[in-house]
């Protein structure tokens, strides 16, 4: 608390960054230890989480008061008009020092209480078990030994970094090892390496000492580039991508120019082009295959992760996609402290390796769309709580760091509070038994099949949304689906119940009255107004401290919620009801 100047400013504007005609809501500013809070004139709120703050700019004084941008790692961005200047300084100094944290225990993880148990706390990390993970892949948990237990052994993937070989040097080990992966797959004789990085990246790390395998070293190896650019690259690219999409006013062709020129979908092509390659070996040639960068934890994350998602329907499922960033990506020792600039440090090292890993899977699920169990809320949800530090999971550069933190004992797991809400990132369209013989997915790279991700970067540009909601129509019908099927139940017990009354005696006809007085008509349960599938109170705060109204799944609730002709399918035929 002794970074806030001023806890409260009055008359303050939020503006609309893509109105054309300068919209604005008016209300109060409020900067809380851990937030920071907006509150209209319609009693509506914004929650900002400090940590996930990435920039603060305050711009020159203008007639109508002091300008403030804010840029959040979630790709939020609320541009402000303080009244008085002393006071948007005060803001700016206070959230510059706030939304730099100089040690892990000083992040909201640490902080926050969801109000659990300490049996809940510790039931919530369990949730996870990697494992029981590796038991249902069939590796063994106990360290490798010579045995006959792996006799039905078929193909690998391996990961490592790269070989410390330079221009002549041999590493005997690393000989050995490789070709002792080659000799455990029955099936094929030659295995796969694959370095993920650009041919000529890995020349210049072979002045430096590293490098790459040298294939007259090793016996029965088949060496692939497969080009994927390095953090720094990728981290520019994004720089553009945000450049083109803050943009207001553009025409399509700048739009589309611009969109080319950031590179962006041409990066998450090459990771996707990579995993369908190793997916390919693995399945098509029963070849194993090692897979590494120059380190092991950024661009051999995103390949061999996506590779399992392309392979295994089980992290296609809610809880098979959390086992999968559990064991790829934290386990692996993915730097999230560094790549997601958790504390104040260097920023070269931040990047958006795991931005583009949910990014291709969200085109997966774009071609796929009955293969995944979870829908784009789900994975813009990870990709929140990735950022905001609220949750253990993702703290931290590796699992000793991790354990040295104490995270189980002083922090809670992301995963029970997903698991808790999973009716609203489930996929409508889910179907596990679609098409059995597509347990392994095989999409097609080529380029227009690659898409700018809307409810990523504007997701909070509530402006830029299409009128209609597909999602949200479709979860709506899917529920009119469910009521009616109760109704039919029910209606049926009543049949049931009544043919089998054994005193039941006929109705008889009675004669209508020349006049009947009118009676109202009553409207069939059925029909009854639905409820929106996620709820619109803005005074409900979500798990991530954000206002729900900032859901974009919630806009235009009421125009779907709307009672609508309903077709039934009964066994008898085809009912067609209406009010």
């Amino acid at each position: 608390m002794e970074h806030i100047r001023t806890t409260k400013v009055e008359q303050v504007k939020l503006l609309d960054r893509f109105s054309t005609s300068n919209k604005s809501l008016m209300g109060t500013l409020y900067l809380t230890a851990t937030h920071l809070l907006f509150i209209d004139s319609s009693q509506r709120e914004t929650w900002i989480l400090h940590h996930h703050i990435a920039a603060v700019e305050k711009l020159p004084l203008t007639t109508s008061g002091c300008p403030l941008v804010i840029q959040c790692k979630n790709f939020r961005i609320v541009h402000f008009v303080v009244p008085r200047e002393r006071d948007c300084h005060d803001i700016y100094n206070s959230l510059l020092q706030l939304s730099r944290t100089a040690k892990y225990e000083e992040l909201y993880a640490f902080s926050y209480n969801p109000k659990q148990n300490e049996s809940e706390q510790v039931k919530g990390w369990q949730l996870i078990d990697l494992a029981e993970e590796y038991k249902r892949m069939g590796v063994p948990n106990a360290n490798w030994q010579l045995s006959d237990a792996n006799r039905d052994y078929k193909a690998a993937i391996c990961r490592c970094s790269q070989p410390l070989s330079g221009f002549s040097a041999r590493c005997l080990e690393d000989e050995h090892m490789l070709q002792a992966i080659s000799k455990a797959n029955p099936s094929n004789r030659y295995m796969y390496v694959m370095d993920t990085r650009p041919k000529l990246n890995a020349m210049a790390n072979r002045a430096a000492g590293k490098g790459y395998e040298n294939e007259d070293n090793y016996s029965n190896i088949r060496f692939q580039f497969v080009g994927i650019e390095n953090i720094h690259v990728m981290r520019s690219s994004l720089q553009k991508l945000l450049e083109v999409t803050g943009t207001k006013g553009l025409s399509v062709n700048d739009f589309l120019s611009g969109l080319e020129s950031s590179g962006w979908l041409r990066h998450i092509k090459a990771v996707l082009d990579a995993a369908v390659f190793l997916v390919k070996a693995i399945a098509v040639e029963s070849a194993s295959v090692l897979v590494h960068c120059s380190d092991g934890w950024d661009r051999t994350s995103q390949v061999c992760s996506l590779g399992a998602l392309l392979l295994d329907s089980y992290y296609r499922t809610i809880k098979g996609f959390m086992v999968l960033i559990e064991k790829d990506w934290i386990s692996f020792g993915h730097k999230f402290s560094d790549r997601c600039s958790q504390l104040d440090g260097d920023p070269k090292e931040i990047s958006p390796v795991f931005t583009q890993f949910l990014e291709s899977v969200w085109n997966l699920t774009e071609q796929f769309p009955q293969a995944f169990e979870y829908n784009e809320a789900f994975l813009l949800q990870i990709h929140e709580h990735v950022h905001s530090c609220q949750f253990g999971n993702f703290i931290g550069n590796c699992q000793k760091e991790r354990e040295e933190l104490k995270l189980k004992e002083k922090t809670y797991s992301l995963w029970p509070f997903l698991l808790g809400e999973q009716k609203k990132y489930r996929n409508p369209l889910y179907n596990p038994d679609f098409s059995p013989e597509l347990t392994l997915l095989e999409p097609n790279t080529v380029s227009f099949n690659f898409k700018f991700w809307r409810n990523m970067y504007h997701q909070f540009d509530r402006s830029m949304h299409p009128r209609q909601s597909v999602f949200n129509l479709v979860m709506n019908m899917s529920e009119q689906n469910k009521q009616l099927e109760e109704d039919i139940k029910e209606l049926e017990a009543k049949i049931k119940q009544r043919n089998g009354q054994p005193d039941a005696v006929p109705v008889k006809e009675h004669q209508q009255p020349a006049h009947p007085a009118p009676t109202a008509p009553k409207t069939p349960p059925c029909f009854k107004k639905e409820q929106p599938l996620i709820p619109v109170n803005d005074a409900v705060r979500t798990i991530e401290g954000s206002n729900t109204a900032d859901n974009r799944y919630s806009e235009f609730v009421a125009e779907f919620s709307k009672a609508e002709p309903a077709v039934v399918s009964l066994e008898y035929g085809v009912a067609r009801m209406t009010c």
